[in-house]
């Protein structure tokens, strides 16, 4: 039988309400599960006597009759949430010893939901990567294996995607600029969904790029996607881009029926190079959404091609900004000076000590194409192409369609290290299939649907209408129960 920490949120939630098992109990199988895990390197600020304590407030609220669908749900924290009173450093040594005297908004509304955090999860340094490696607790291990190599959970939700799949927790927050929920959740075969921009709140998310990021559910199934995306969602009134439309219940959208449903196939997405298991992986995914009454339907999304440069423009240029705060002033650290040093020594090495690489390379970046001779050149353009990336997709949903199917990624997941090189164009490829989705601002959702020939999930991903991430969800419920993807990793660790 298994073990409770291996369950979904579905799953607990019954369990819960009948009484079978006991959110403290609960809470229990994951903590004994993390201090097992820890050669994941996926927890890197464990809160026991947090969740604990919340765990026994959800117990007394069930008991009262009052249950909350998350209430007694044990989450892994990505740490570029804010949590009251527990360390938020973004992965960053800048942050150090940062302990927030606020709550995140998503955090809140989910601890108000009764929901139980077993502690904060690794990711890449201000969610700036792709394979969790730029982190200062060192790198995320994907509980996946083979041939002895320790293999990359993906980026920057590499902590969450690593929790989830080693059934560290039942689910985990996670949030996605250019892919960070998506990729990684297809690299370790969980599910992922970034909502519409404004769906949820960022306030109280530390700020990569405040016009792409946006926070979503890491989970175990689509139906426990769409139970944890209801509780994270919600006009607030803190963040000046959150929406002030109604919540759907997206559960109650999961109705397994696409009959008549229009899947858009977009050539461009059909890059030169692409392996070919990932070509057979897409094929397999539209014969089993044709196989469920849908009509599969060629579209052109013309501007794709344009899509990489202007996401590594754009995202650069809003984190140069985002990361002038940090200067060793207010919080965080501040470098030992010299004598005769003054504030702007303080302010260079306090940057350059509390920065890590990646994070150095994207604000030069950002900073080179705001400033005053490539400010057109470059961001200008690049807003221009992002306008341009925005209409097709509009065009094609205007034309009926009501979901695009893409791979999720380029690849299976690959071995710690072997995307470090002088060309860090190589690791922005992986983010090919889904940044297209964050500067149209429209939901998108990765599905594991197979094993390549490595024995190594791979997914699909589902992008949707704005505003109808129901849809989306059901839309990826009958691809996930046509595929049955129940693999996974064994255990070493």
């Amino acid at each position: 039988m298994s073990t409770p920490n291996s369950w979904t949120i579905a799953a607990a939630r019954q369990a819960l309400r009948k009484g079978e098992i006991s959110a403290v109990d609960l809470t229990m199988s994951c903590l004994t599960a993390i201090d097992a895990g820890d050669g994941l390197n996926a927890f890197v600020h464990k809160t026991p006597e947090i969740a604990l304590e919340q765990a026994r407030a959800a117990d007394a609220r069930i008991a009262s009759g009052d249950a909350p669908a998350m209430c007694g749900i044990p989450l892994g924290i990505k740490d570029l949430f804010c949590t009251k009173g527990v360390p938020s450093q973004a992965a960053s040594n800048i942050l150090a010893g940062f302990k927030p005297e606020y709550e995140s908004t998503v955090t809140s509304k989910l601890f108000d939901a009764g929901a139980v955090m077993l502690g904060k999860l690794n990711m890449d340094e201000f969610a700036m990567g792709s394979s969790n490696e730029s982190a200062c607790y060192g790198p995320v291990v994907s509980p996946w294996k083979i041939d002895d190599r320790n293999l990359t959970p993906g980026g920057s939700s590499g902590g969450p995607a690593a929790a989830v799949a080693a059934d560290l927790c039942l689910a985990a927050t996670g949030t996605d600029t250019g892919g960070s929920i998506r990729q990684p959740a297809a690299f370790t075969g969980i599910v992922g969904i970034k909502p519409t921009y404004g769906r949820v709140s960022r306030w109280g998310i530390v700020a990569f790029a405040s016009s792409l990021d946006q926070a979503g559910p890491m989970t175990k199934s689509v139906r426990d996607a769409a139970i944890f995306l209801n509780a994270m969602s919600g006009h607030d009134a803190k963040d000046s881009t959150s929406a002030d439309i109604p919540v759907p219940d997206f559960e109650a959208a999961l109705t397994g029926d696409i009959r008549g449903k229009k899947i858009g196939i977009p050539r461009e997405y059909r890059l030169d190079g692409i392996p070919a298991e990932i070509d057979a992986l897409w094929q397999k995914g539209i014969d089993m959404l044709r196989d469920a009454g849908a009509e599969i339907v060629d579209i052109s999304l013309p501007h794709t091609k344009y899509a990489l440069p202007a996401y590594y423009v754009i995202a650069p240029a809003e984190a140069s900004s985002n990361l002038a705060r940090y200067d060793g002033v207010r919080y965080g650290h501040r470098a030992k000076l010299a004598a005769g040093d003054g504030i702007t020594e303080m302010y260079e090495k306090t940057r350059a000590e509390g920065f890590g690489p990646e994070v150095q390379r994207r604000i030069m970046v950002g900073t080179y194409v705001l400033s005053a001779g490539f400010y057109d050149a470059y961001y200008n353009r690049a807003r221009r192409v992002r306008a341009l990336i925005k209409r097709d997709f509009e065009q094609a949903f205007a034309a009926g369609i009501d979901a695009i199917l893409t791979p999720a990624t380029p690849s299976s997941a690959f071995g710690i290290g072997e995307m470090a090189s002088a060309d860090p164009v190589e690791m922005y490829l992986n983010d090919v299939f889904t940044v297209t989705v964050n500067l149209a601002g429209l939901p998108g959702v990765s599905v594991p649907v197979g094993l390549d020939a490595k024995g190594l999930p791979l997914g699909l991903q589902l992008i949707g209408r704005p505003w109808e991430e129901g849809d989306l969800l059901n839309h990826a419920y009958v691809l996930e129960r046509a595929a049955g993807f129940v693999s996974k990793p064994q255990k070493w660790w």
